[in-house]
Protein backbone atom coordinates (compact mmCIF):
# COMPACT_ATOMS: atom_id res chain seq x y z
CA UNK A 1 0.00 0.00 0.00
CA UNK A 2 0.83 3.80 -0.77
CA UNK A 3 0.10 6.73 0.58
CA UNK A 4 -0.03 10.67 0.03
CA UNK A 5 1.05 13.05 2.81
CA UNK A 6 -2.53 13.18 3.87
CA UNK A 7 -2.40 9.12 4.39
CA UNK A 8 -4.83 8.98 1.67
CA UNK A 9 -4.72 4.79 0.11
CA UNK A 10 -3.27 5.50 -3.37
CA UNK A 11 -2.06 1.41 -3.53
CA UNK A 12 -3.18 -1.75 -2.10
CA UNK A 13 -0.97 -4.14 -1.91
CA UNK A 14 -1.73 -7.33 0.57
CA UNK A 15 0.39 -8.04 3.39
CA UNK A 16 1.84 -10.94 2.72
CA UNK A 17 1.56 -13.04 6.57
CA UNK A 18 3.18 -16.71 6.70
CA UNK A 19 2.37 -17.09 10.49
CA UNK A 20 -1.39 -16.05 9.26
CA UNK A 21 -1.71 -18.17 6.86
CA UNK A 22 -0.43 -21.22 8.54
CA UNK A 23 -3.32 -20.59 11.34
CA UNK A 24 -0.57 -19.87 13.72
CA UNK A 25 -1.39 -16.42 14.52
CA UNK A 26 -4.91 -14.62 13.71
CA UNK A 27 -3.96 -11.56 15.93
CA UNK A 28 -4.94 -9.71 13.22
CA UNK A 29 -8.25 -10.63 12.76
CA UNK A 30 -8.78 -8.18 9.35
CA UNK A 31 -6.07 -9.40 7.17
CA UNK A 32 -7.74 -11.13 4.70
CA UNK A 33 -9.90 -7.85 3.54
CA UNK A 34 -8.39 -5.63 1.71
CA UNK A 35 -6.63 -2.25 3.34
CA UNK A 36 -9.12 -0.32 1.34
CA UNK A 37 -12.29 -2.41 3.21
CA UNK A 38 -10.73 -2.26 6.53
CA UNK A 39 -10.66 1.50 5.95
CA UNK A 40 -14.16 2.01 4.69
CA UNK A 41 -15.63 -0.19 7.17
CA UNK A 42 -13.77 1.38 10.14
CA UNK A 43 -14.88 4.57 9.41
CA UNK A 44 -18.78 3.38 9.17
CA UNK A 45 -19.02 1.58 12.42
CA UNK A 46 -17.08 4.88 14.35
CA UNK A 47 -19.22 7.19 12.37
CA UNK A 48 -22.32 5.22 13.30
CA UNK A 49 -21.07 5.68 16.69
CA UNK A 50 -21.17 9.25 17.58
CA UNK A 51 -23.08 12.06 17.19
CA UNK A 52 -23.30 13.85 13.10
CA UNK A 53 -20.23 15.71 12.48
CA UNK A 54 -17.74 16.67 9.83
CA UNK A 55 -15.68 13.72 8.91
CA UNK A 56 -12.07 14.71 7.40
CA UNK A 57 -10.92 11.19 5.43
CA UNK A 58 -9.26 8.92 7.80
CA UNK A 59 -5.40 8.53 7.65
CA UNK A 60 -4.11 5.22 6.32
CA UNK A 61 -1.16 3.35 7.69
CA UNK A 62 1.38 1.29 6.11
CA UNK A 63 0.16 -2.22 6.38
CA UNK A 64 3.56 -3.58 7.36
CA UNK A 65 6.37 -2.92 9.20
CA UNK A 66 4.84 0.16 10.81
CA UNK A 67 4.77 -1.49 14.43
CA UNK A 68 7.24 0.44 16.66
CA UNK A 69 7.25 -1.68 20.03
CA UNK A 70 7.45 -5.75 20.20
CA UNK A 71 6.34 -7.18 22.84
CA UNK A 72 7.55 -10.41 23.12
CA UNK A 73 6.15 -13.73 25.02
CA UNK A 74 8.92 -15.72 25.65
CA UNK A 75 8.45 -19.72 26.16
CA UNK A 76 9.73 -23.21 25.25
CA UNK A 77 13.36 -23.77 27.14
CA UNK A 78 16.61 -22.18 27.30
CA UNK A 79 18.12 -23.71 24.52
CA UNK A 80 15.02 -23.65 22.00
CA UNK A 81 12.86 -20.28 23.41
CA UNK A 82 10.10 -18.93 21.35
CA UNK A 83 9.83 -15.02 20.83
CA UNK A 84 6.27 -14.21 20.27
CA UNK A 85 3.15 -14.81 22.07
CA UNK A 86 1.53 -18.02 23.95
CA UNK A 87 -1.05 -20.54 22.65
CA UNK A 88 -4.15 -21.07 24.69
CA UNK A 89 -2.15 -23.76 26.24
CA UNK A 90 0.35 -21.44 27.37
CA UNK A 91 3.19 -23.05 24.92
CA UNK A 92 4.93 -20.13 22.81
CA UNK A 93 4.46 -19.81 19.19
CA UNK A 94 7.53 -18.15 17.54
CA UNK A 95 6.91 -14.80 15.74
CA UNK A 96 10.50 -13.21 15.13
CA UNK A 97 9.65 -12.63 11.55
CA UNK A 98 6.09 -10.69 12.24
CA UNK A 99 5.51 -7.95 9.93
CA UNK A 100 3.95 -6.17 11.50
CA UNK A 101 7.19 -4.98 13.33
CA UNK A 102 9.84 -2.46 11.72
CA UNK A 103 12.63 -3.59 10.45
CA UNK A 104 15.22 -3.01 13.00
CA UNK A 105 13.10 -5.20 14.95
CA UNK A 106 12.85 -7.95 13.42
CA UNK A 107 17.24 -7.37 12.75
CA UNK A 108 17.39 -7.55 16.74
CA UNK A 109 15.31 -11.08 17.20
CA UNK A 110 18.45 -13.49 16.45
CA UNK A 111 20.60 -11.55 19.26
CA UNK A 112 17.55 -11.32 21.83
CA UNK A 113 17.30 -15.05 21.36
CA UNK A 114 20.89 -15.58 22.08
CA UNK A 115 21.04 -13.68 25.29
CA UNK A 116 18.03 -16.04 26.22
CA UNK A 117 20.78 -18.92 25.18
CA UNK A 118 23.58 -17.42 26.54
CA UNK A 119 22.31 -16.39 30.50
CA UNK A 120 20.31 -19.26 30.67
CA UNK A 121 17.23 -17.34 31.43
CA UNK A 122 14.48 -20.02 31.93
CA UNK A 123 11.81 -19.08 29.82
CA UNK A 124 8.33 -18.88 32.16
CA UNK A 125 5.78 -21.94 31.93
CA UNK A 126 2.58 -20.18 32.89
CA UNK A 127 0.68 -23.70 33.21
CA UNK A 128 3.42 -24.87 35.78
CA UNK A 129 4.17 -21.17 37.42
CA UNK A 130 8.08 -22.25 36.57
CA UNK A 131 10.46 -20.36 35.40
CA UNK A 132 12.16 -16.53 35.13
CA UNK A 133 11.81 -14.62 32.02
CA UNK A 134 8.15 -13.57 31.07
CA UNK A 135 8.69 -10.90 28.37
CA UNK A 136 11.25 -9.03 25.79
CA UNK A 137 9.93 -5.69 25.22
CA UNK A 138 11.51 -3.70 21.71
CA UNK A 139 11.04 -0.17 21.01
CA UNK A 140 12.65 1.33 17.80
CA UNK A 141 13.55 5.08 17.14
CA UNK A 142 12.49 6.78 14.14
CA UNK A 143 16.26 7.36 14.06
CA UNK A 144 16.68 3.51 14.45
CA UNK A 145 17.66 3.25 18.10
CA UNK A 146 16.78 0.72 20.57
CA UNK A 147 15.43 -0.02 23.98
CA UNK A 148 15.28 -3.08 25.48
CA UNK A 149 13.18 -4.26 28.46
CA UNK A 150 13.83 -7.95 30.26
CA UNK A 151 10.73 -8.51 32.33
CA UNK A 152 11.51 -11.34 34.77
CA UNK A 153 9.59 -12.75 37.58
CA UNK A 154 12.34 -12.14 39.85
CA UNK A 155 16.38 -10.49 40.55
CA UNK A 156 17.85 -14.42 40.47
CA UNK A 157 19.05 -14.01 37.08
CA UNK A 158 20.37 -10.39 36.98
CA UNK A 159 23.66 -11.24 37.27
CA UNK A 160 23.71 -13.60 34.34
CA UNK A 161 21.62 -11.28 32.11
CA UNK A 162 24.83 -8.19 33.29
CA UNK A 163 26.95 -10.70 32.75
CA UNK A 164 26.04 -11.75 28.73
CA UNK A 165 24.81 -8.08 27.75
CA UNK A 166 28.12 -8.06 25.52
CA UNK A 167 25.37 -10.10 23.15
CA UNK A 168 23.89 -7.77 22.08
CA UNK A 169 26.67 -5.37 21.39
CA UNK A 170 25.67 -5.15 17.80
CA UNK A 171 22.37 -3.63 18.31
CA UNK A 172 22.39 0.41 18.57
CA UNK A 173 20.35 -0.03 22.01
CA UNK A 174 20.97 3.04 24.05
CA UNK A 175 18.39 1.34 26.98
CA UNK A 176 18.45 -1.75 28.62
CA UNK A 177 16.15 -2.38 31.85
CA UNK A 178 14.91 -5.32 33.75
CA UNK A 179 11.31 -5.22 34.98
CA UNK A 180 10.20 -7.50 37.88
CA UNK A 181 6.89 -8.81 37.97
CA UNK A 182 6.31 -11.78 40.71
CA UNK A 183 2.94 -12.06 40.05
CA UNK A 184 0.98 -15.25 38.04
CA UNK A 185 -1.58 -12.90 36.55
CA UNK A 186 -1.95 -10.95 33.07
CA UNK A 187 -0.18 -7.96 34.31
CA UNK A 188 2.77 -7.31 31.65
CA UNK A 189 4.99 -5.50 34.18
CA UNK A 190 5.74 -5.09 37.61
CA UNK A 191 6.40 -2.12 39.89
CA UNK A 192 10.15 -2.48 39.96
CA UNK A 193 12.43 -1.29 36.78
CA UNK A 194 16.61 -1.78 36.53
CA UNK A 195 18.40 -0.24 34.31
CA UNK A 196 21.05 -2.59 33.36
CA UNK A 197 22.88 -0.14 30.44
CA UNK A 198 23.00 3.15 28.40
CA UNK A 199 21.36 5.92 29.84
CA UNK A 200 17.53 4.64 30.23
CA UNK A 201 16.10 7.48 27.67
CA UNK A 202 14.93 6.67 23.59
CA UNK A 203 14.52 9.89 22.05
CA UNK A 204 11.54 9.76 19.87
CA UNK A 205 11.54 12.01 17.01
CA UNK A 206 8.26 13.02 15.97
CA UNK A 207 7.87 15.94 13.28
CA UNK A 208 10.95 17.33 14.93
CA UNK A 209 10.18 16.52 18.61
CA UNK A 210 12.66 14.89 20.10
CA UNK A 211 10.12 13.62 22.92
CA UNK A 212 11.82 11.06 25.62
CA UNK A 213 10.78 7.86 26.09
CA UNK A 214 11.84 5.93 29.45
CA UNK A 215 11.31 2.26 29.98
CA UNK A 216 8.09 2.43 31.67
CA UNK A 217 6.54 5.47 29.40
CA UNK A 218 4.10 5.34 26.97
CA UNK A 219 4.46 6.23 23.49
CA UNK A 220 1.53 5.31 20.40
CA UNK A 221 3.35 2.21 18.72
CA UNK A 222 2.69 3.30 14.71
CA UNK A 223 5.41 6.48 14.86
CA UNK A 224 4.29 7.37 11.77
CA UNK A 225 0.41 7.82 12.26
CA UNK A 226 1.11 9.19 15.66
CA UNK A 227 3.10 11.54 13.82
CA UNK A 228 0.14 12.55 11.91
CA UNK A 229 -2.16 12.28 15.12
CA UNK A 230 -0.22 15.09 16.29
CA UNK A 231 0.13 17.42 12.97
CA UNK A 232 -3.36 17.43 12.86
CA UNK A 233 -4.11 18.33 16.34
CA UNK A 234 -1.76 20.87 15.99
CA UNK A 235 -3.59 22.26 13.15
CA UNK A 236 -6.60 22.31 14.65
CA UNK A 237 -5.73 24.21 18.14
CA UNK A 238 -3.65 26.57 15.52
CA UNK A 239 -6.89 27.51 13.80
CA UNK A 240 -8.74 28.07 17.01
CA UNK A 241 -5.99 30.50 18.07
CA UNK A 242 -6.36 29.95 22.01
CA UNK A 243 -4.29 31.92 24.67
CA UNK A 244 -4.06 28.63 26.73
CA UNK A 245 -3.82 25.29 26.38
CA UNK A 246 -3.93 22.52 28.76
CA UNK A 247 -3.10 18.62 27.84
CA UNK A 248 -5.15 15.86 30.03
CA UNK A 249 -3.84 12.51 30.31
CA UNK A 250 -0.38 14.43 28.79
CA UNK A 251 2.34 11.80 29.08
CA UNK A 252 5.62 12.26 27.53
CA UNK A 253 3.78 16.02 26.50
CA UNK A 254 3.13 15.37 22.74
CA UNK A 255 0.62 17.07 22.28
CA UNK A 256 1.37 19.90 24.50
CA UNK A 257 4.71 20.64 22.96
CA UNK A 258 3.21 19.84 19.68
CA UNK A 259 0.71 23.38 20.61
CA UNK A 260 3.68 25.26 22.13
CA UNK A 261 3.91 28.59 20.64
CA UNK A 262 4.95 32.48 21.85
CA UNK A 263 2.40 34.02 23.98
CA UNK A 264 0.42 30.74 24.12
CA UNK A 265 0.44 29.32 27.84
CA UNK A 266 0.54 25.69 27.31
CA UNK A 267 0.55 23.03 30.29
CA UNK A 268 0.32 19.34 30.61
CA UNK A 269 -0.48 17.07 33.72
CA UNK A 270 -0.27 13.15 33.58
CA UNK A 271 -0.33 10.58 36.82
CA UNK A 272 3.00 9.08 36.01
CA UNK A 273 6.08 11.00 37.17
CA UNK A 274 8.69 9.11 35.19
CA UNK A 275 7.09 10.83 32.11
CA UNK A 276 6.73 14.73 33.69
CA UNK A 277 10.14 14.45 34.13
CA UNK A 278 10.60 13.11 30.15
CA UNK A 279 8.05 16.17 28.84
CA UNK A 280 10.20 18.75 31.56
CA UNK A 281 13.28 18.07 30.04
CA UNK A 282 12.00 17.88 26.33
CA UNK A 283 10.70 21.20 26.94
CA UNK A 284 13.50 22.63 28.32
CA UNK A 285 15.62 21.55 25.47
CA UNK A 286 12.89 23.13 22.72
CA UNK A 287 12.88 26.42 24.97
CA UNK A 288 9.03 25.69 24.71
CA UNK A 289 6.80 27.78 26.73
CA UNK A 290 5.26 24.41 28.51
CA UNK A 291 4.98 23.72 31.82
CA UNK A 292 4.34 20.31 32.92
CA UNK A 293 2.83 18.72 36.56
CA UNK A 294 2.21 15.24 38.13
CA UNK A 295 -1.41 14.95 38.65
CA UNK A 296 -5.01 13.19 38.08
CA UNK A 297 -6.46 14.37 35.00
CA UNK A 298 -10.03 14.00 36.86
CA UNK A 299 -8.67 16.60 39.73
CA UNK A 300 -7.27 19.48 37.48
CA UNK A 301 -8.85 23.03 38.10
CA UNK A 302 -11.18 23.82 35.37
CA UNK A 303 -12.79 26.42 36.58
CA UNK A 304 -12.50 30.65 37.02
CA UNK A 305 -10.62 33.18 35.54
CA UNK A 306 -7.69 30.78 35.42
CA UNK A 307 -9.59 27.81 33.33
CA UNK A 308 -8.02 27.15 29.83
CA UNK A 309 -9.49 28.35 26.79
CA UNK A 310 -8.79 24.98 24.79
CA UNK A 311 -8.04 21.29 26.71
CA UNK A 312 -6.56 18.36 25.27
CA UNK A 313 -7.31 14.93 26.57
CA UNK A 314 -5.70 11.72 25.42
CA UNK A 315 -7.27 9.11 27.80
CA UNK A 316 -7.17 5.69 28.34
CA UNK A 317 -9.54 3.23 26.81
CA UNK A 318 -11.77 3.42 29.56
CA UNK A 319 -12.32 7.27 28.81
CA UNK A 320 -12.30 10.52 30.88
CA UNK A 321 -14.86 9.48 33.12
CA UNK A 322 -16.17 12.06 35.44
CA UNK A 323 -13.81 14.78 33.69
CA UNK A 324 -16.74 14.63 30.72
CA UNK A 325 -19.10 16.59 33.50
CA UNK A 326 -16.55 18.68 35.13
CA UNK A 327 -15.87 19.60 31.17
CA UNK A 328 -19.36 20.46 30.71
CA UNK A 329 -20.37 22.49 33.82
CA UNK A 330 -16.60 24.71 32.78
CA UNK A 331 -15.59 27.61 31.00
CA UNK A 332 -13.65 25.86 28.67
CA UNK A 333 -14.89 27.01 25.16
CA UNK A 334 -13.34 24.18 22.93
CA UNK A 335 -11.74 20.37 23.41
CA UNK A 336 -9.60 18.30 21.14
CA UNK A 337 -10.04 14.55 21.95
CA UNK A 338 -7.81 12.02 20.84
CA UNK A 339 -9.68 8.13 21.48
CA UNK A 340 -8.71 4.72 21.42
CA UNK A 341 -12.06 3.35 22.21
CA UNK A 342 -15.08 5.08 20.11
CA UNK A 343 -17.00 3.52 22.54
CA UNK A 344 -15.98 5.07 25.83
CA UNK A 345 -15.70 8.28 23.44
CA UNK A 346 -19.38 7.93 22.71
CA UNK A 347 -20.18 7.62 26.09
CA UNK A 348 -18.45 10.88 27.00
CA UNK A 349 -19.30 12.91 24.35
CA UNK A 350 -23.15 12.13 25.41
CA UNK A 351 -21.82 13.70 28.87
CA UNK A 352 -21.08 16.83 27.23
CA UNK A 353 -23.88 18.41 25.41
CA UNK A 354 -22.53 22.19 25.36
CA UNK A 355 -19.53 20.73 23.91
CA UNK A 356 -20.82 19.87 20.43
CA UNK A 357 -18.53 17.50 18.31
CA UNK A 358 -17.68 19.79 15.12
CA UNK A 359 -15.34 17.79 13.45
CA UNK A 360 -13.39 14.06 13.47
CA UNK A 361 -11.12 11.94 11.84
CA UNK A 362 -9.79 8.36 11.69
CA UNK A 363 -6.37 7.39 12.54
CA UNK A 364 -5.62 3.81 11.89
CA UNK A 365 -3.37 3.77 14.55
CA UNK A 366 -3.82 -0.28 14.30
CA UNK A 367 -4.24 -1.86 10.29
CA UNK A 368 -6.00 -5.37 10.36
CA UNK A 369 -7.62 -4.93 13.93
CA UNK A 370 -11.04 -2.94 14.85
CA UNK A 371 -8.91 -0.93 17.07
CA UNK A 372 -8.58 2.98 15.67
CA UNK A 373 -7.98 6.40 17.10
CA UNK A 374 -10.08 8.99 16.67
CA UNK A 375 -9.84 12.34 17.52
CA UNK A 376 -12.49 15.02 18.01
CA UNK A 377 -12.85 18.85 18.13
CA UNK A 378 -15.40 19.82 20.60
CA UNK A 379 -16.87 23.82 20.66
CA UNK A 380 -19.06 24.83 23.21
CA UNK A 381 -22.71 26.18 21.77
Amino acid sequence: MKTDGAGTVTTSVALDCAYFDAWRCRSCTLLATPYEAQLAEQQARIEALLPPMRWDPPFASAVGAFRNKAKMAVAGTVDAPTLGILAADGSGIDLQACPLHEQPLVDAMPALEALVREARLVPYDVPSRRGELKHLILTASPDGELALRIVLRSSEALPRVRKHLAVLDDLPLVSVSANLQPEHKAVLEGDEELLLAGAGVLRMRVNGIGLRLRPRGFFQTNTAVAAALYRQATAWIDEAEPASVLDLYCGVGGFALHAARPGRRVAGVEVTAEAIDAARETAAELGADASFAVGDATGVDLEGAGAPELVVVNPPRRGIGELAGRLEASAVRRVVYSSCNPSSLARDLAAMPSLRPTRARVFDMFPHTTHAEVLVELERR
